[in-house]
């Protein structure tokens, strides 16, 4: 099992940078790919990014590839995801969630196990 504490959220101006990290617990952490998805009020979460176990593929959603990017570090179990020019419409309570598909970069909510409690990320115009 896998408990996942995320931070690193905030309030920005457009243009500016976060940097979101997940903390998990568990001694089989090297077993899952991990991924960062979010939702905003009123609509349904979105998958944001996603990474292998070994950290070697990686998969981003058409939203913010090019300006996210996700790593991870197994030996300190940790997930990060670097947002640089961020956009009001990347508002939203951003969440770190593990599956254990864990060759996998699956985009879909449904395949992850575990789910942290949210870190809310604010872009203002």
């Amino acid at each position: 099992q896998v408990q996942l504490v995320e931070s690193g959220g905030g309030l920005v101006q457009a243009g500016g940078s976060l940097r979101l990290s997940c903390a998990a617990s568990g001694r089989t952490f090297n077993n899952y790919a991990m991924g960062w998805f979010r939702q905003a009020p009123g609509k349904e979460r979105e998958f944001v990014a996603s990474i292998r176990r070994s950290g070697g593929s990686k998969r981003y959603g058409d939203s913010v590839n090019g300006r996210f990017t996700i790593s991870r570090d197994n030996a300190e179990k940790m997930v990060y995801l670097q947002m640089n020019s961020l956009k009001p419409e990347d508002t939203a309570v951003y969440y770190c969630a593990a599956t254990s598909l864990r060759d996998s970069t699956t985009p879909r909510l449904s395949d992850y196990n575990y789910w942290g409690q949210g870190t809310q990320v604010t872009v203002s115009s």
